[in-house]
């Protein structure tokens, strides 16, 4: 019989995260995975003489708190050691016409608020205040982790946290008297959660925004695959067995709780088992029986989050040349987000990242690389779209923001073009098997934000022996958050395996 202490079910960031620590603590461990290779949508692929990264932007430390766990601590701990270079410049935000702005923000605390108080004069001390409220979250944060968290506590040792923890992001910046211009130049990173401000919640934002403005932005010198590959050889090193190509098609039950999958014409069973697919997709391939009312509620209840249509472009020229002076610039039409949002398929804001900015060898001598990022929603794309005209849709798609970007920028690339690759949720939902395609799991809509996640997180999801990790799990989307609820998830497999649960 195929008997293991723990299986995880996808090699995605969370995945092996979680996989990494179990076999770690000694525990026997079986790595699932669908594909061919490691890492989800933590990996590059090849076309032509370039090698573009899928989809990493930058990696940041997601709290600034020394109690708290961070992808830094996490990879210390696990011993994984990739090469990682830093850019200075967080982003540079452009919105064209009369009451729009052209701003680069700096990484460091005096710096964002030097840059800021820069571009919107008066507003230094109204950002800088909530700046600090960083520092309310992460005492917060701290005790909520503890395990023993009581709501009353929380109300009368952190109050501040509680208000913003029940606010939008909009309701603290107008609270601080942030002025209009800086909040819709701080609202930039909305393009990076799925949710603009007005319902996102503020200590969501927050965490991203102080994690990014106090830790230099990171790139591995050689793709997010590079980050993938030495998570599996931590794993194997620690005796863990992975097998590629293996899709777990059914989860198994035994009087109600999870005890194995099925895969690749296989049956494997273990005494926990780790999901880093997501809770739809699981319960789909579960017994109607063995999913309960309320977590098929809940599945259904939460909106799916944020998907992409983005452009890999290999360029035959370097970006001196062409006159690209930026890693990474937030383009937008108008300065209001939300009207961003709702117009996201008309430019509303997209990203333009440049590796070879942080990565000059990123591309052969004498070429670079742009990759375009186009934040939509699943269902987004015409509901008449066809297999005929699929390629056609892409095509155009693609040139016209090509030729937006050249007209905003002032620079001309369309005669550069080399390789150009274009994904939409199409291809995400093959790739990764996701409801429409959707990348960042469910949306962080302020009923269903991440301190909503925290607080009712006992009462979610409560099959035995099955844990989750990932972007669609508590801690919500991004890169650093799969790999700390792959730790989470993890650490609760451990406790209840030595407890004997």
């Amino acid at each position: 019989m195929n008997q293991y202490d723990v299986i995880v079910v996808g090699a995605g960031n969370g995945g092996l995260v979680a996989a990494c620590s179990v076999a770690k603590a000694g525990y026997k461990t079986l790595l699932l995975e669908k594909h061919n290779l490691p890492g989800g949508c933590a990996t590059s692929f090849v076309r032509g003489r370039f090698e573009f990264e899928a989809a990493l932007h930058e990696l940041c430390d997601t709290s600034t708190s020394p109690e708290a766990d961070s992808v830094k601590k996490i990879f210390e701990r696990l011993g994984v050691s990739v090469p990682l270079e830093s850019e200075e410049t967080l982003f540079r935000a452009v919105c064209p016409g009369e009451d729009g702005f052209d701003v680069r923000l700096r990484t460091g605390y005096d710096n964002f608020l030097a840059d800021m108080e820069a571009a919107v004069p008066g507003c230094h001390d109204s950002v800088k205040a909530l700046l600090d409220l960083n520092n309310v979250l992460d005492d917060a944060q701290d005790y909520m982790a503890g395990g023993s968290m009581n709501p009353a506590v929380l109300i009368s040792k952190y109050p501040d946290f509680v208000r913003a923890a029940s606010s939008s992001t909009d309701q603290v910046m107008n609270a601080l008297g942030i002025p209009k211009k800086a909040q819709q130049i701080l609202a930039t990173y909305w393009g990076y959660l799925g949710v603009p401000t007005d319902d996102l919640n503020c200590l969501h934002y927050l965490s991203l925004l102080a994690a990014f403005v106090n830790s230099a932005p990171t790139m591995p010198r050689h793709r997010s695959h590079e980050l993938s590959l030495d998570l599996v050889r931590v794993f194997q090193e620690n005796g863990g067995e992975i097998r590629y190509n293996s899709e777990v098609t059914r989860f198994l039950y035994d009087k109600g709780a999870c005890v194995g999958v099925a895969a690749g014409g296989d049956v494997f069973y273990a005494k926990k088992i780790v999901s880093n697919i997501i809770p739809n997709n699981v319960f789909n391939r579960s017994p109607a029986d063995a999913v309960g009312k309320r977590d098929r509620k809940l599945a259904n209840a939460r909106e799916l989050g944020m998907t992409f249509i983005t452009f890999y472009i290999g360029l035959d020229a370097p970006m001196e040349e062409l006159g690209i002076d930026d890693y990474s610039v937030f383009i937008m039409n108008d300065p209001d987000n939300r009207k961003q949002y709702n117009h996201r398929l008309d430019f509303g804001m997209y990203v333009v990242n440049c590796l070879n900015k942080v990565l000059p060898n990123a591309s052969p001598e004498g070429t670079s690389m742009l990759f375009f990022t186009l934040p939509i929603m699943p269902g987004d794309l015409p509901e008449d779209l066809t297999a005929q005209t699929y390629k056609k849709f892409k095509n155009e798609f693609a040139e016209k923001y090509i030729r937006d970007y050249e007209r905003v920028m002032g620079v001309q690339i369309m005669d550069h073009i080399e390789e150009l690759v274009i994904a939409t949720p199409v291809t995400f939902a093959r790739y990764l098997a996701t409801p429409d395609g959707c990348i960042y799991g469910y949306s962080n809509a302020r009923w269903d934000s991440v301190v909503a996640r925290t607080v009712a997180e006992p009462m979610e999801l409560r099959i035995p022996n099955l844990y989750f990790c990932g972007g669609h799990s508590v801690r919500g989307d991004g890169y650093p958050s799969a790999y700390i609820t792959g730790a989470m998830a993890a650490d609760k497999v451990i406790k209840a395996l030595k407890e004997g649960k």
